[in-house]
């Protein structure tokens, strides 16, 4: 245990900032050179296999959308651009768009009153006509 302690105290005034020598290796920076030439490889075999894998499942998901008739969400997009384009076209103005049901048309709110009246007991209906 002894021994272990004493070496542990040897690297330690080593340090450079205990004011020890730091040990330079001739080799140092080539050995860092390869050892960062060797981290761009593996990350470019790592991201090359990834995108493998995504074309695989990409490929897959065509499949899928090919036997179910689904579209993707770009080519979606895309045709609905083109819709609006063409519905523009003609057009100086951008075109309007249209209004939910129940949100401006005054006949038809009139037709909900009268359904809620139908539902709405006569002697309480009478005391609305009243007024």
């Amino acid at each position: 245990a002894d021994f272990a302690a004493t070496q542990d105290l040897g690297n330690l005034l080593k340090l450079p900032m205990l004011g020890g020598e730091e040990e330079k290796d001739p080799d140092a920076q080539k050995k860092e050179e390869e050892r960062q030439e060797a981290l761009r490889q593996q990350e470019e075999e790592r991201k090359a296999k990834y995108a493998k894998m995504e074309a695989e499942r990409e490929n897959i998901r065509q499949g899928i959308r090919d036997k179910y008739g689904i579209k993707k969400k770009e080519e979606k997009e895309a045709e609905a651009a083109a819709a609006m384009e063409q519905v523009s076209e003609g057009s100086l103005t951008r075109p309007k768009k249209a209004v939910p049901t129940g949100c401006g048309d005054e006949e038809e709110e009139e037709s909900i009153v009268d359904t809620v009246m139908k539902f709405i007991p006569t002697p309480l209906m009478d005391m609305f006509n009243k007024k």
